[in-house]
């Protein structure tokens, strides 16, 4: 059995628990977690294991959940029988490097999850430059933005998105309406090249060239800071600029179906990394978790 298909430790003692209690509020209580990482932990041991472990509401055992549990006892009665000063190894490092915007935007406000669920990871977060693939040579995992062709190292797709053109509410009332796109023109369009002007244009029935002048970010968040700053237009993708709208500071242009709908951004973000690091659990732990919070 390879490293990665053993199941943490921690999901073996909230099964057990679990199992034990039937009571996710008096497991959660017992292992000093919230109840939501209880069911994260017993969702992700059944997971892994390939079988379902309770059959029911009151948390009975399946017959395959009976067999298991008799084996998670004996495994953790063995460990049990060592000095506790030979088996705290303390906590585990995982050191990630991330784009800033998705830190910000998508990672940051579900990171809190992840923390309760595996209070036995640290995580140490290092910031990484998108589309120049610049991260940090110590990090663990790396969530890149691009187009996915990584020949250096494993991947899978984390997050795609779409894109349309925003700027803050002063802006669009001091130069709209906007009603069609062709009510760009002469416009100050703020530039990125992590998000190209072309291919909404292209979307939109317009052979108009890249932009060559006006203001250039090479982070979206910074680029929607210039757009709520009333800069120009900018081009974002929406799950990166959710703050900015969901506080007002952005907002789309119009309600015409030229503004109002959205166009998929060629680019994605991507969970990499070197081979052989999924050999370890808290890798594969922060993996699962990541793909599960980004459904």
């Amino acid at each position: 059995m390879s490293i990665a298909r053993i199941p943490p430790i921690q999901c073996l003692l909230t099964f057990e628990a679990l199992a034990r209690l039937r009571s996710v509020t008096q497991t959660a209580e017992e292992l000093c977690v919230t109840p939501s990482a209880v069911s994260h932990r017993v969702k992700q041991l059944e997971q892994i294991i390939g079988t379902k472990l309770f059959g029911r509401a009151d948390f009975s055992l399946t017959t395959e959940g009976a067999a298991y549990l008799a084996h998670v006892r004996d495994g953790l009665s063995m460990l049990q029988k060592f000095p506790s000063s030979a088996t705290t190894p303390g906590k585990r490092k995982l050191r990630l490097a991330v784009t800033p915007t998705f830190a910000r935007s998508i990672l940051i406000p579900r990171l809190r999850q992840f923390t309760e669920a595996y209070p036995e990871i640290d995580l140490t977060l290092q910031i990484s430059i998108p589309l120049l693939d610049v991260v940090a040579e110590d990090a663990d995992l790396m969530i890149r933005f691009g187009t996915g062709r990584y020949a250096d190292v494993e991947h899978v797709c984390l997050l795609k998105d779409e894109v349309t053109p925003l700027a803050s509410p002063a802006f669009v009332r001091e130069h709209g309406p906007f009603d069609v796109a062709q009510d760009l023109e002469g416009e100050a369009l703020l530039r990125s090249p992590l998000e190209p002007w072309r291919t909404w244009f292209a979307a939109r029935g317009l052979d108009w060239p890249e932009p060559l002048e006006g203001s250039q970010f090479n982070d979206v968040g910074l680029m929607c800071d210039g757009a709520a700053a009333g800069m120009g237009i900018a081009l974002i993708r929406l799950k990166l600029a959710l703050p900015w709208l969901e506080n007002g500071s952005l907002v789309r242009l119009g309600t015409s179906e030229e503004f109002a709908s959205n166009v998929p951004s060629p680019h994605a973000h991507y969970l990499c990394w070197r081979t052989g690091m999924m050999e370890r659990w808290e890798c594969v732990a922060f993996a699962e978790w990541l793909r599960q919070s980004m459904v």
